[in-house]
């Protein structure tokens, strides 16, 4: 989801939407509108009959993504949710199967870029980090109320941070004479520690909260799971990642939906039941070209997986 620029820059545009669209009479869901990069470039490829969903869960995202996709205007149908709710606006909105489905993960530069609204710890603003008004919770909240034990976790499990008990132990001394509000007052507080870089260790606090704040592993296993639900025979699902955590969700889930039997190796006898209804389309990842990446140094992190619905998928069945 990430870009650089006036105008926002998909990352993987070119391979994301040659994956995705394998029918130009298809409808089609990005899943992660955001400024609508990807979705125009999905247009173009699709014929006059062919359709596309927009979700994002956030309306500045979709102000933009109008002005962008007004030429397609009558083919393009947004809708404001999470694409944890992915399955749910699809069934709202009658559509029970479609061509395929792109996640393009993260946080975009939109957003980033913006200090009111707190993801970045290179610019002084509120501890917000809500992607949407939907978000039950600020990461100021979190900062400021987590017991010192969950906000170790937390910098653990979600920004894989080495010194994860360090920093919560200086946050909660740090509260305890004022409430953490800002960005800056943040980053302050977890300064410089050991011999990496700074910005490193203020990235892995700052993305644990966002993960948090947003939910965004919960809700890309629920989009998943209604993309899936929802894919004709044929249909892709492409997702563009941008750390470890999402990525392995991703894969892991991928290699399982593509398997016959999920027991445990060890097992006499499959009890599972579990048969598979995707088929891996991209055994390595892709990855940025050093062209693009030179154009957007943020894309150097991208990793792409694309798999599709088997002809034989088990699943009740659809018209």
């Amino acid at each position: 989801m990430q870009g650089d620029g006036a105008r926002h820059v998909p990352v993987l545009a070119r391979e994301a939407v040659e994956w995705l669209v394998w029918r130009n009479d298809g409808c089609y869901v990005d899943a992660t509108l955001g400024e609508g990069g990807h979705a125009e470039r999905i247009c173009r490829r699709l014929s006059g009959s062919g359709r596309l969903i927009g979700i994002d869960r956030d309306p500045a995202a979709h102000r933009t993504a109008s002005r962008r996709l007004a030429v397609y205007k009558g083919r393009v149908v947004q809708h404001q949710a999470p694409f944890g709710q992915l399955g749910k606006v699809l069934d709202e909105l009658g559509c029970t199967v479609v061509s395929g489905v792109l996640f393009d993960l993260g946080v975009s530069s939109s957003q980033l870029d913006v200090p009111e609204r707190g993801f970045s710890f290179r610019f002084a603003g509120p501890l917000d980090m809500r992607m949407g008004p939907d978000a039950g919770m600020t990461a100021r909240e979190i900062v400021n109320t987590w017991p010192e034990a969950e906000l170790a976790r937390l910098f653990r499990e979600y920004g894989e941070e080495p010194r994860a008990r360090s920093i919560a132990r200086d946050i909660c001394r740090a509260r305890k004479a004022a409430a953490i509000g800002r960005t800056d007052e943040l980053a302050s507080v977890i300064g410089r520690r050991g011999r990496a870089r700074a910005e490193k260790t203020l990235a892995r606090v700052f993305q644990a909260l966002r993960i948090a704040v947003n939910r965004e592993l919960e809700e890309l296993e629920n989009g998943l799971h209604g993309a899936l639900e929802h894919l004709e025979p044929g249909g892709r699902v492409v997702v563009i990642a941008y750390h470890s955590l999402e990525d392995r969700l991703v894969k892991q889930w991928m290699r399982r939906e593509a398997t016959d039997c999920i027991c445990p190796p060890d097992a006499p006898l499959c009890r599972c039941g579990h048969r598979a209804r995707l088929r891996l389309l991209t055994r390595r990842i892709i990855t940025p070209g050093l062209e693009e990446i030179a154009h957007n140094p943020r894309a150097r992190s991208a990793r792409m997986r694309v798999a599709e619905r088997r002809a034989d998928a088990p699943g009740e069945e659809r018209p």
